[in-house]
């Protein structure tokens, strides 16, 4: 297997390329809506939300604290876990205007 080359690409290229990877999978989605929805710093409640393993669901917040999506505090013996405002607003924007680039047109393949 290959070496990627990130050192090739940009930091704000690597930063959304790493972004798009801690979403690519519908229970990191799906963790991340409840966390939207709920508005809140969410300690356990996902095990309950999701239906999936503590340790399943552990692995997930991992993935998406370690991209910056989100950000926990421990409290006790658990971790609580929300969205990490300054790197979602970052993402949103680098994600706009990644979109708005597009141009369609009726000419392309």
């Amino acid at each position: 297997m290959g070496i990627t080359r990130t050192e090739l690409f940009s930091k704000k290229q690597n930063e959304m390329a790493a972004m798009a990877k801690a979403i690519a999978h519908p229970a990191r989605i799906a963790i991340l809506q409840y966390l939207i929805k709920t508005n809140t710093c969410i300690c356990g409640d996902l095990v309950d939300e999701l239906g999936l393993a503590q340790a399943t669901i552990s692995q997930h917040l991992k993935e998406l604290k370690t991209a910056g999506l989100i950000q926990g505090t421990i409290e006790g013996t658990s971790v609580c876990y929300c969205i990490h405002p300054g790197n979602w607003k970052k993402y949103r924007e680098y994600f706009s205007a990644f979109f708005a680039e597009v141009k369609p047109s009726d000419g392309c393949c």
